[in-house]
């Protein structure tokens, strides 16, 4: 209530500063649902409607208000459609920011709108992964490096909330070393890509429809650079929609192509495009079942469980298409499946496949 409060004095004082931006009085703050970290969104009652942000100074959020201000600011004179930063406070951890609406692309999605919008999301993700490293750096901003040390630590959130704390199982040695081999393997695809900027959560939620505009981006606070197929993968293999594989071949396929037009990567075979996209979707995918673990039983956001069973499927089906990760697979089907299956969100494969156009089922 104190941080509401202090938030509004702040946004009343802002306001001053930007006449052509109107407000009824008094100021008032509509809470809206949040995201998977710590910070707090308010629709404010101007015209034109702005968006408040409010993180806890003490939260441990890798951005400061102002980083984040500049880095939308660079995104958005390179191309990318992300929000205009009205105002920015550090000390409070405060910002103002443009409203793009409510309507994500997950709400917009089904099999008639999926390829345009795809299309729509690819061409954005694309002008994001042309952006230099010099150019933030003129602009103070120094991303870092999706770096093997922070691969792994995102792996380990798997080890540690979905494993051991979820479903309860107390590791041996053997089985340490059995998900160090399988990490190593995802480690080392991963590391051996075009390294290019990436958002780090470019999926279905933080797109934002506007039409009659390129779509809108946020929630890229989390920036570093890394694989150039992150978020292509984050988007294709969306934990909260699923396609069936011909499609998301297609769209791979495309997307593919036009990196290497672009000069974003040199000319691959098709199988090592395929294995860069799977095995960083394997990465992205076992850390989610242990964020979206740690959400529900660390921070009481269980609705992130009903998303557990799509994001699992995705882990075995892929991993079973290579060598390096049969162990992983078969201590995953022997030994955790008995225990996901009696998890309350466990849910058996089904048909219940989103189709745009023919195709078999990922």
């Amino acid at each position: 209530m104190k941080q509401s409060l202090q938030l509004q004095a702040w946004i009343v004082e802002q306001l001053k500063l930007h006449e052509n931006i109107k407000v009824d009085q008094p100021v008032s703050l509509t809470v809206l649902n949040g995201d998977a970290g710590s910070r707090q969104y308010f629709r404010v009652n101007t015209r034109p409607s702005l968006l408040a942000v409010s993180a806890p100074v003490d939260s441990g959020q890798s951005e400061d208000a102002c980083y984040f201000a500049k880095l939308s600011d660079v995104l958005r004179k390179e191309g990318v459609p992300t929000p205009q930063i009205i105002a920015c406070d550090n000390a409070q951890n405060f910002l103002l920011i443009e409203d793009f609406g409510d309507e994500s692309f997950l709400s917009m999605l089904d099999t008639d709108s999926a390829d345009l919008l795809y299309s729509e999301a690819s061409m954005v993700l694309l002008r994001m992964q042309q952006i230099q490293p010099e150019t933030l750096i003129s602009a103070g901003i120094d991303l870092p490096p999706y770096s093997q040390e922070l691969l792994r630590d995102e792996l380990e959130i798997f080890t540690e909330w979905f494993v051991e704390v979820m479903l309860g199982k107390v590791l041996s040695n053997s089985e340490r070393k059995l998900l160090d081999d399988a990490f190593s393997f995802l480690e080392s695809q991963a590391q051996a890509q075009p390294q290019v900027l990436v958002h780090r959560d470019y999926h279905s939620r933080n797109i934002i429809y506007r039409e009659g505009e390129a779509p809108g981006v946020i929630d890229f606070q989390d920036a570093v650079w890394g694989p150039i197929t992150y978020d292509l993968v984050s988007l294709l293999r969306d934990c909260y929609v699923e396609w069936p594989a011909a499609q998301v071949q297609r769209w791979l396929r495309s997307y593919g192509n036009l990196a290497i037009e672009l000069g974003l990567m040199d000319a691959i075979d098709e199988d090592k495009w395929q294995r860069w996209f799977d095995t960083m979707g394997l990465q992205r995918h076992i850390k989610v079942l242990g964020v979206f673990a740690r959400l529900a039983l660390r921070d009481n956001k269980s609705a992130y469980l009903k998303d557990l069973a799509l994001t699992w499927r995705y882990v075995i089906s892929i991993a079973k298409k290579y060598p390096q990760m049969q162990p992983f697979v078969i201590w995953c089907e022997s030994d955790l499946l008995p225990l996901v299956e009696q998890q309350s969100w466990y849910r058996p494969a089904s048909s219940n496949v989103m189709s745009c156009g023919a195709g078999e089922t990922a």
